[in-house]
C-alpha cells in the first residue's frame, strides 16, 4: 500500500515491508560487505518486514528505531538511528563491528547524484535521512573494508508513495567506482 501523507521522513513510524519488483539486486553490495554466498541466497529468498519507531528524546534529539523480520517473522536484529551525526561503534550480527553516523539533511547537501534525486516534495522540504556506515578498521575480521552512505525518504514509485533507502557503496573489492543501490518498501500500516 502506499505511505499515507502524514508518513514523512519527520514521522517514520510504521510498518515497512521490502517491495523486491521495484527494488535493485543486493547480491553485489552484500558480497562487497563480506556476505557469503549461502547467506545472499537465503537473503533474496525472503522478504524484509521494518518495524520502525520514530521519537524525538527529552533532550530534543530525534531516533530512529528499527525492528527487522525476515518473512515467517524470523528475527532479523534491530537498526537504531540516533540523528546527531556522532560516530557510534556497534556490533552487527551480520556485517560484523561497524562505526556509523546519522543525521537529518536537506538532499541539496548531498554530494552523490545517486542519493539526492528523486524524492517526494515533502522529503525535499523535511529533509532526508543520511547515514553513513563503515568496517570498523581496527576491529575488522577480514574481507573486504567498505563505506555505505544511504539516504532515506519518500519518493513515487509506479505511481504509488513508498519509503526508499538508496545506497551508495565503496569496497577495497571494487576498484571502479560505487555500488549503488535502490531498496523500496511499501506501507504497511502502524505498529
Amino acid at each position: 500500500m502506499a505511505a499515507p501523507s502524514g508518513v514523512t521522513t519527520k514521522n517514520l513510524s510504521g510498518v515497512f515491508v521490502s517491495d523486491k519488483q521495484s527494488s535493485d539486486s543486493t547480491d553485489e553490495l552484500l558480497r562487497l560487505q563480506g556476505m557469503s554466498w549461502y547467506k545472499r541466497r537465503a537473503v533474496s529468498m525472503f522478504n524484509l518486514t521494518l518495524s520502525i519507531k520514530h521519537y524525538t528524546d527529552d533532550d530534543g534529539v530525534e531516533h530512529i528505531d528499527a525492528d527487522q523480520k525476515l518473512s515467517g517473522g524470523i528475527p532479523g536484529g534491530s537498526d537504531n538511528h540516533i540523528l546527531d551525526w556522532q560516530e557510534r561503534s556497534c556490533n552487527d550480527d551480520v556485517f560484523g563491528s561497524l562505526i556509523y553516523k546519522t543525521r537529518r539533511v536537506s538532499p541539496e547537501l548531498i554530494e552523490d547524484e545517486f542519493l539526492k534525486t528523486g524524492w517526494t516534495e515533502d522529503t525535499i522540504a523535511d529533509g532526508v535521512i543520511h547515514t553513513v556506515a563503515w568496517s570498523d578498521p581496527e576491529n575488522h575480521s577480514g574481507g573486504y573494508t567498505w563505506t555505505a552512505e544511504q539516504t532515506w525518504g519518500f519518493q513515487l514509485v509506479n505511481g504509488e508513495r513508498q519509503h526508499l533507502r538508496l545506497t551508495s557503496l565503496t569496497s577495497s573489492g571494487k576498484k571502479d567506482g560505487p555500488v549503488c543501490v535502490r531498496l523500496a518498501y511499501k506501507y504497511s500500516g502502524t505498529n
